[in-house]
């Protein structure tokens, strides 16, 4: 049985992934802080392993991976998808504590769980696996008032390129996945504030599956960067 370990797995983007995960058979470790809604979401699921942990924490991210791994025999794909927005605004008016806690989870809560899959692929045998950096299309292109979430997405592609290249002698292959308003709970307050003039959005099971091939590739093969958007968003030629 195939393994993987999804952060920020009880909502979002997260919770879809792991449950399409679920259907199609793979041993899903489903890390998030709460484990109450963890429990609520996963409970019932044979292959879950709940794993309750703050990602930004280290002695708790590497305790999640070492309870995965006892219990799956290994690691074959980690989908790192923890992340948040935070405040928006123009640069002036974003408090530093923000800024702080925006970094502290998109870059160094993605740092460590890379970081604790890296070593376990690494150590395992067979070696390798499979590195899954949730991006953003503002890992790209921005949105207005968004400078700590843009400037951390662009981090995140850092992040997936040196992966890449120091998994190479493992057997270890990163890849990113750059989703554009996919209708999670978040989203979908947006829409129902602007019910005259909605955002364009898809629904987040397409994400999902997106994340499902990229996770299914033999080792030979890796999509190093996919782009799965709402088709009329304002993306390609925005300023």
């Amino acid at each position: 049985m195939r393994s993987i370990l999804i952060t920020g797995a009880s909502a979002g983007i997260g919770r879809e992934t792991a449950e399409l995960f679920l259907k199609e058979g793979w041993k899903v470790g489903c890390v998030a802080r709460r484990g109450d809604v963890l429990e609520q979401v996963f409970g019932g699921a044979e292959n879950a392993v709940l794993l309750p942990a703050d990602v930004t924490d280290e002695a708790g991210v590497e305790q999640a991976f070492d309870r995965f791994v006892d219990s799956a025999g290994r690691l074959d794909v980690l989908f790192n998808n923890a992340g948040r927005f935070g405040q928006g605004g123009t640069i002036d008016t974003i408090p530093l504590e923000e800024w702080r806690a925006t970094v502290d989870l998109n870059i160094t809560g993605m740092f460590l769980a890379a970081r604790a899959a890296f070593a376990r692929m690494r150590a395992q045998d067979p070696q390798g696996g499979r590195i899954i950096n949730n991006g953003s299309i503002s890992a790209h292109v921005p949105r207005e008032g968004s400078i700590a979430y843009t400037a951390t997405k662009h981090a995140v592609t850092g992040m997936t390129r040196t992966l890449s290249l120091d998994g190479r002698a493992y057997d270890i292959a990163c890849g990113q996945i750059d989703i554009g308003n996919a209708r999670t709970e978040l989203l979908q307050g947006l829409i129902d504030a602007s019910p005259d003039a909605p955002p364009p959005s898809m629904d987040v099971a397409h994400a999902a599956r997106s994340v499902l091939h990229m996770a299914d590739l033999p080792p030979e093969a890796n999509v190093q960067f996919m782009t799965v958007m709402a088709t009329k968003m304002p993306y390609i030629g925005r300023g």
